[in-house]
């Protein structure tokens, strides 16, 4: 017994090793990929999204905190490729460490669904995940620059706003498509496959000429986005933002279309907006679909077995008990059983 005890508990502590490497790689990748994107604000360079805070969150949400080695691992790595790594470095990396850490207990507290099938779902990985928990990776980075003398205290706000809404937007726009995927069960299902092809076709039409145009045509984003959120909720939604910003920032690094003769803060501050724009509107908008989707599915649900009971109390049998299914209101569960006793009493 003994035997078998040991072995589980090495095949457990194989799979964390496993999984922290796995997310220490994945984590300097995605870095790597969004260092592409950067930008230099007062000297220091920044990116309007850095994927990894959201990959990072995800990872903590999927796997749990067993793997938070793997991202400060990962952080380390991402930031000796870009400099020689010295004792202060371990403050960034800290910092970007400690944020998602925050993030993830944050959601736990709050009873955060991985499926983001609830509006508040998505009100707490924006406000919590998002915007209040990347305040401590920017405070710590941009701090560290200040102490070091890297950066002057009148140039603490720019590129501390900067830092926290590039952290902030990689868990708006990568963590939920990447808990979507992880979600995602079952065969791909394509009812819908004439209305995604004209969808992705529009996106890949809209989006670039929407940016590169130099009349500033970014509203156009918006009307695309709000279509997919409708008809395929967050997978949809998400990947049409990602592809929306990413092109955006594209746009934004090479000075074309509507951030043509713009200054680098002029720049970073238009493209942010439109960022988070795009971020806030696709996934609240998601949430809140398939809130009312899941309510409605709920409703019919109650509605037959109220039929069913009806039934067997007309012909004289004795109704059957409600199945335990869960459902969006619990509320509304409440009331179906109540009516369900009135009925019997009847």
């Amino acid at each position: 017994m003994a035997a078998v005890l040991v072995t589980r508990r090495f095949r457990l502590s194989l799979e964390v090793v496993l999984k922290t490497l796995a997310v220490a790689a994945c984590y300097y990748v995605a870095g790597r990929l969004g260092l592409l994107g950067r930008l230099t604000v007062e000297g220091v360079i920044v990116t309007p999204i850095w994927p990894p805070t959201g990959l990072a969150v995800a990872a903590l949400l999927v796997y749990g905190m067993s793997v938070w080695p793997g991202i400060a691992v990962g952080s380390f790595l991402v930031i000796a490729s870009l400099t020689t790594p010295q004792l202060p470095t371990l403050i960034t990396v800290a910092g970007n460490t400690l944020a998602p850490v925050c993030a993830y207990l944050m959601l736990r507290r709050v009873g955060f669904r991985v499926g983001i099938s609830r509006l508040r779902d998505g009100l707490a990985l924006v406000f919590l995940g998002g915007l209040g928990a990347m305040l401590i990776s920017a405070t710590a980075g941009v701090g560290l620059q200040v102490l070091t003398g890297g950066l002057a205290k009148g140039e603490f706000w720019s590129v501390w706003l900067a830092w926290w809404v590039g952290d902030a937007m990689g868990v708006l726009l990568v963590t939920p498509l990447l808990l979507v995927l992880v979600g995602a069960t079952g065969p791909l299902r394509l009812r819908r496959w004439k209305e995604m092809l004209f969808l992705g076709l529009a996106a890949v039409i809209v989006v670039p000429l929407a940016v590169v145009s130099e009349l500033s045509l970014l509203f156009l984003v918006f009307p695309l986005l709000i279509w997919v959120a409708l008809r395929f909720q967050l997978a949809g939604s998400m990947l049409c933002a990602l592809f929306a910003s990413v092109m955006t920032t594209r746009a934004a690094n090479t000075q074309q279309g509507a951030f043509l003769h713009l200054s680098a803060i002029e720049i970073m501050t238009k493209l942010q907006a439109f960022n988070g724009a795009t971020a806030l509107t696709a996934l609240l908008l998601s949430a809140m679909v398939a809130e009312q989707r899941a309510t409605r599915r709920s409703v019919q649900s109650a509605c037959r077995e109220l039929a069913e009971v009806l039934e067997h109390l007309a012909a004289g049998e004795t109704p059957p008990e409600l199945s335990p299914r869960h459902v969006a209101d619990p509320q509304a569960d409440e009331r179906t059983k109540a009516a369900t006793d009135r009925l019997r009493e009847t």
